[in-house]
């Protein structure tokens, strides 16, 4: 008996992620999830340099402004509750210290061109079509940093404007790198301040828009971690107490599909050997002495010393405790 819808997953045989690969992620919180399992896993990936953004416009505005090296100055900052900000970063960058945010988001803006030029793959995931705009200056924000609500106007991006808005992106990142794979996804977490019916609509829009600029022979590629946990996972177990965000188990089974869809067979054995040793620097003996320990410890080791032979960049951040 069938008790599960299964969403079709194929592999990608072109360009799959694999431990030589520069992956960079953007947008909501769903990307950090997938992100820390790429980087639990020891891939080269960067993610979110200007913090969690959630709609189309803030990520088109991080990747112009990487692109065309901008600098950041007292025009794009303000102070609100003891805390400097900036509206086209996420809050995780504010600062108490004015020179500090700036140092920040100019550090942050040439690392994301860096990181735009030279990535081999680029997973987009959208979380909101609603946005923001401040009504003082007529310019959307990526976030409100709790400035009083009556100073914004929230609209909502039709699916020709997301549209357009995802064109530019594509446009804007094969200027500089030709040979990169762009993936979008639509996040799973559900916008519900917006309002139920709201947040379907937001997602609608996301989906169609993404719909009609996906091309394999371009690189562009869609990958449907909304559609795995609505139509796979349609049951509230699997989000979190808040019922809001995917739970753990639900972000599990979602990687376990991205594994099967975009990570490269000739990875799988070397990710299974970093499980092993991250579960390993996880241990916590009852008897850190015993002769039993170090012979586990020397193992360890020995396992840590044959991956980083043959990949040079991956580190572990308990490794050197084992010398």
């Amino acid at each position: 008996m069938n008790l599960q819808t299964q969403i079709p997953i194929t592999k990608e045989v072109y360009n799959p992620i694999n431990y030589d690969s520069k992956t960079l992620l953007l947008g909501s919180c769903f990307s950090e999830n997938i992100g820390d399992k790429l980087d639990y896993f020891k891939f080269q990936t960067n993610q979110n340099p200007f913090g969690i953004l959630f709609h189309p416009k803030a990520i088109e505005t991080l990747i112009t402004n990487a692109i065309n090296d901008k600098e950041y100055s007292d025009v794009d900052i303000f102070f609100l509750n003891e805390r400097w900000h900036c509206f086209e970063a996420h809050s995780s960058l504010s600062s108490p210290d004015k020179e500090d945010l700036l140092k920040s988001l100019n550090q942050q803006i040439k690392s994301a061109n860096k990181q735009l030029h030279g990535s081999t793959h680029l997973i987009i995931t959208l979380g909101t079509a609603w946005m923001y705009r401040f009504i003082e200056t007529d310019v959307i924000v990526a976030n409100c940093h709790k400035v009083p609500q009556k100073k914004f106007l929230k609209e909502i991006l039709s699916v020709d404007e997301i549209t357009e808005s995802l064109e530019n992106v594509i446009s804007l990142i094969k200027s500089i790198n030709k040979k990169i794979t762009i993936t979008f996804t639509v996040s799973p977490v559900r916008h519900l301040k917006d309002g139920f019916v709201q947040n379907q609509q937001s997602k609608s829009h996301l989906l169609a828009a993404i719909h009609q600029v996906i091309e394999a022979r371009n690189r562009v590629h869609y990958f449907p971690s909304y559609e795995i946990v609505m139509d796979e996972l349609r049951d509230y177990r699997f989000y979190a107490e808040d019922l809001i965000h995917p739970s753990k188990t639900a972000i599990n089974y979602i990687w376990g599909k991205f594994i099967d869809s975009w990570i490269s067979e000739s990875s799988i054995e070397t990710m299974k050997e970093i499980e092993t040793i991250q579960r390993g620097l996880n241990h916590r003996p009852f008897n850190p002495y015993s002769e039993q320990h170090q012979q586990f410890l020397g193992s360890l080791q020995r396992k840590i010393e044959d991956v980083k032979k043959r990949h040079p960049f991956i580190k572990f951040d308990d490794y050197s405790s084992l010398k």
